[in-house]
């Protein structure tokens, strides 16, 4: 049980700040007590001292006779002795009287005073010797009190440190609630995700208040999981256009083969060949285009190199033959950082869907603009409404007739487009072009 405690978040944090309780705490205690037994014994002894030296004064003065009783000013310093020089007792308050002298320690003529302790056989003093005179005869005064219970004893410490003891636990239970809170939305959350599964993506986590670590991690999970559902549900509807796409080429090829089978008098076996060939390039066509859609983005065929996007043109232009006049106004030294044959694919598909749906002109553009390297391919066609800017870049997309992929195209060229511009951190749109369409790829330059 301790183990699993001590393994949990909870339990480490926990223990981690009860350490730290400790280790701040505890220097801070015999700090504590070193300075207060200090200032208590510094406060004691700054009486006992203007004790003896007021004693020492008077006698200097002759106001205080030899064998009188010392009057005590300070009822707490009332041990007071005078000293001669042989050791015999020459004065004494009344609760020194009948106690052997404080101390044997005399003060030199150059240092006149000495701050001391001393265990008599009935306890422990306190006391300060003051030096009368600076001669050798000079009798020493000796003003003292018993040394206070807070510096005889180990009261002082064992109160701090019971304290301190109790502070460390307060810290650690008041961490372990504090954490336990803290934690309450992310054991929510897990129970949600567990929760979860591949057949209901529609499910979100609880997002608690306010926008600490915790409510921006239930914000990624949610998110994540919003992008989870639709990559699933693109999914689903890309495997159901994709069954459908194959299935027409397919049943086509079958049809023409069954005919052949029943009717082979009838059938011209050129023409034959000639459709079925046809069908066959169409199948590797969307085949060949689903594969290069599965690897964008991936590691594979993904090494990157500094493309120049003019010369790029260029080379795609020259291996072209296009029924439409294609017009280049090329940017020198426009140059992105990508995969030379994904942006050539790219450049390819635009300048085929282009060829399609031109009437007169295809007309190619590199820039550079605000550190983008753009490239744009716009011809006279027919325009793009505006509701379908956005979905002709959809796999398998429909629109009017006179854009149908029936025209030559598999219907995954614009996919494949906007695949690779996000796998290069770039965008590519159908932006409005009054009298024909245009496609603009925006990548980051270098």
């Amino acid at each position: 049980m301790s183990a699993l405690w001590a393994g949990s978040l909870r339990g480490r944090v926990t223990l981690i700040a009860t350490a730290i309780a400790a280790l701040v705490l505890i220097p801070v205690g015999i700090v504590g007590v070193t300075v207060s037994r200090s200032v208590i014994e510094g406060g004691v002894f700054d009486d006992t001292r203007d004790t003896a030296e007021r004693v020492a004064y008077e006698m200097r003065g002759g106001a205080l006779p030899m064998g009188a009783s010392i009057p005590v000013v300070t009822s707490s310093v009332d041990l007071i002795q005078v000293v001669g020089p042989t050791g015999q007792i020459l004065a004494t308050s009344d609760a020194a009287r009948n106690l052997p002298p404080l101390s044997d320690v005399r003060p030199s003529p150059e240092h006149r005073t000495i701050s001391t302790t001393n265990c008599l056989p009935t306890e422990c003093v306190h006391l300060t010797a003051v030096r009368v005179t600076i001669f050798a005869d000079s009798p020493v005064v000796y003003a003292g009190r018993r040394t206070p219970d807070l510096l005889s004893t180990r009261s002082l410490e064992m109160i701090v440190f019971a304290e301190i003891v109790v502070m460390i636990a307060l810290a650690g239970w008041a961490t372990w609630l504090v954490t336990g809170r803290a934690l309450r939305p992310v054991a929510t959350m897990r129970a949600e995700l567990d929760a979860v599964h591949t057949g209901d993506l529609s499910s979100r986590v609880t997002e608690p208040p306010g926008e600490d670590e915790v409510a921006q991690l239930a914000r990624s999970v949610n998110g994540t999981l919003a992008r989870l559902e639709r990559s699933a549900e693109q999914q689903r509807q890309f495997a159901s256009d994709a069954s459908h796409e194959l299935r027409t080429p397919i049943a086509g090829l079958r049809a023409q083969l069954e005919s052949a089978q029943l009717y082979p008098e009838d059938t011209d076996v050129d023409a034959l060949v000639r459709s079925a060939l046809r069908d066959t390039d169409r199948l590797e066509a969307i085949i060949t285009d689903l594969l290069l859609l599965a690897r964008i983005g991936s590691r594979v065929d993904a090494a990157r190199e500094r493309v120049d996007l003019a010369e790029l043109v260029r080379q795609e232009l020259s291996v072209r033959s296009d029924k439409v006049c294609v017009r280049a106004e090329l940017a020198e030294g426009v140059v992105v950082d990508g995969v030379r044959l994904q942006l050539a694919r790219v450049l390819t598909n635009l300048l085929d869907n282009a060829q399609r749906h031109a009437e007169t002109y295809v007309r190619v553009t590199v820039t550079k603009e605000d550190g983008m390297a753009v490239l744009s391919v716009e011809n006279d066609g027919v325009e793009i409404a505006a509701a379908d800017r956005g979905r002709i870049f959809e796999r398998f997309t429909r629109l009017d007739a006179a854009r149908s992929r029936d025209a030559g195209g598999t219907g995954l060229g614009l996919a494949i487009a906007r695949d690779v511009a996000m796998a290069h951190r770039g965008q590519i749109t159908a932006e409005d072009f009054p009298g024909g369409a245009r496609f603009v790829l925006r990548l980051p330059a270098v």
